[in-house]
């Protein structure tokens, strides 16, 4: 995907390419990995190595079109090469523009005819997004035009599969023809030479959207529960959930989309003596649901047991066990979801389960918001994680996990607690404002704890005791209610450059029985 990175405001261009590529992989049944440059590396030398290395490779450039990018050099240079990779593997299809802020450059003819890029942008079909930007990625329309690009990408596979010849029509995304005035853009694009009535001559590829079945507690849909749609649907079906409430527990056992259509807290799933969702198959996809979970046993409001469940958008909790558990090896993606009000923890990661937990918020969890052990080893990344009754987030029983990004604060407890073989690695969070320590770490906890922001704790910024045992690295551990850093009862670790000013007791606390097994090195004090 190219484009100018001050487009991607609020990540908006970030979700676009989560989830066309998640829905590129429910029309194709296969992983669809859509490159993006969010760190400032030398793109244009990423594809050149890309570009050498994969020929035989089914590559796409999507370029999403907004004034910046027809200003951004990089993405003027990624579009440049594009084109000369194109035309080396004899293509002419592989362009995919997303028309996503209206540019005057292609509206004004004599700009457009100065502009070698532009008059190819503008002899492309697009899909035009000028509107559907400012739609949340809930809505029906949204998902409409993401699947139209989705079935014209894989067409677009499918051909290169079948045939390695010139001449492929460049596929229509189906959204938006230009108009017989804006067809008068169209100039010579090197060696093939497009003439102003080709646009009435394109045939749009057929539209194959996978078949979509709407459940609609009034009758008025092809079903009236979330479950009868799906024994029906085939593998691969989307479901689409009209408002109101099903009180049924759903188990997904083959591949499925299922959207809520309408506002959120109106489209509610709730059950009692039963766990809200069993997801039990390799991949399937949930958005936009209000999923509570009313006790009457031990159950999960979401138990994913297997697979890649790509859990979006949904309001979840539960009165009986975690609002959401993973394990079995499972790997799912579960991004911008409320997970609040469990009876025990928001999120439970355990027995090898993996994951991909992305701008969610997690709060007012009984036990702790993110609770990750027995090999657990997800990424939990850029989530707000708050106002628990225990801690924000713990790692024990030999749990792992990368936490990056998340602002974890208010909780009753420990901000993050490790523990009992627990040994994640933590980079560039704020844990703040906890009723105990920042992050305490004993019972032989381990932990990289890296260029963390720890302060506005009621005890220590960092509290470690009875064999725990954490690198704690280029931190600012600052304004805590007691020490920067409690050691005691045989505690160590590596403690280096540091920021460990402005506590209300001082930088340390270490008691004798420690001394030995601390290493401090270059810490500002």
């Amino acid at each position: 995907m190219s484009y100018a990175r001050s487009d991607d405001v609020r990540d908006r261009l970030t979700q676009f390419r989560e989830n066309l590529s998640a829905e590129v992989r429910v029309h194709t049944g296969e992983e669809f990995l859509i490159f993006q440059d969010r760190k400032d590396i030398h793109w244009g030398e990423q594809w050149k190595k890309r570009i050498e290395e994969s020929l035989d490779e089914a590559t796409f450039l999507v370029p999403i079109v907004t004034p910046s990018f027809f200003k951004s050099t990089a993405c003027r240079k990624e579009l440049q090469q594009f084109l000369l990779w194109e035309r080396k593997v004899e293509r002419d299809d592989l362009i995919l523009p997303v028309y996503y802020v209206d540019c005057p450059l292609l509206n004004d003819k004599e700009k457009c005819a100065r502009d070698e890029l532009a008059q190819v942008i503008a002899a492309c079909h697009y899909a035009d997004w000028r509107d559907l930007r400012f739609e949340p990625f809930t809505s029906p329309h949204v998902w409409r035009s993401l699947a139209d690009i989705a079935v014209q990408i894989r067409a677009a596979l499918e051909r290169m599969q079948s045939s390695g010849k010139t001449g492929v029509q460049r596929p229509d995304l189906g959204v938006t023809h230009r108009t017989a005035q804006e067809s008068s853009l169209l100039q010579e694009r090197d060696v093939e030479t497009i003439s102003q009535g080709a646009e009435t001559t394109r045939r749009p590829s057929a539209k194959t959207e996978p078949p979509t079945r709407v459940v609609d507690p009034w009758h008025r849909g092809d079903h009236p529960t979330i479950t009868e749609a799906i024994k029906a649907a085939n593998p691969g079906d989307r479901i689409i959930v009209r408002p109101g409430l099903y009180e049924e527990g759903l188990i997904i056992n083959k591949p499925l989309e299922i959207i809520g259509e309408g506002e959120l807290d109106a489209i509610v799933v709730q059950v009692k003596g039963k766990d809200a969702v069993l997801f039990q198959t390799t991949m399937g996809r949930m958005v936009n649901l209000t999923l509570r979970q009313m006790g009457g046993g031990e159950w999960f409001g979401v138990d994913i047991a297997q697979g890649r469940l790509e859990l979006e958008g949904c309001d979840i909790s539960s009165q009986s066990l975690a609002c959401v558990a993973i394990h079995n090896g499972a790997d799912p993606r579960l991004r911008r979801n409320q997970i609040h009000d469990g009876k025990q923890s928001g999120i439970y990661v355990y027995e090898d389960g993996q994951g991909t937990l992305e701008d969610n918020d997690i709060f007012g969890n009984a036990n702790a918001g993110v609770a990750i052990k027995t090999g657990g080893n997800p990424t939990v990344r850029r989530n707000r994680i708050h106002d628990g009754k225990q801690s924000g987030i713990v790692v024990y029983e030999d749990g792992q996990g990368t936490l990056e990004g998340n602002d974890i604060f208010g909780n009753a407890n420990t901000g993050v607690t490790i523990t009992t073989g627990g040994n994640p690695t933590m980079r560039r969070n704020r844990i703040h404002d906890g009723k105990s320590s920042g992050i305490y770490v004993y019972e032989n906890g381990q932990g990289t704890l890296e260029d963390n922001d720890i302060f506005g704790n009621a005890n220590a910024g960092v509290t470690i005791k009875t064999g725990g045992n954490p690198t704690v690295r280029r931190n600012r551990i600052t304004k805590n209610g007691y020490e920067a850093v409690w050691v005691y009862e045989a505690g160590g670790g590596t403690i280096e450059d540091n920021d460990l000013r402005d506590n209300a007791e001082g930088a340390w606390d270490v008691s004798e029985d420690s001394m030995q097994n601390l290493k401090r090195a270059r810490n500002k004090e």
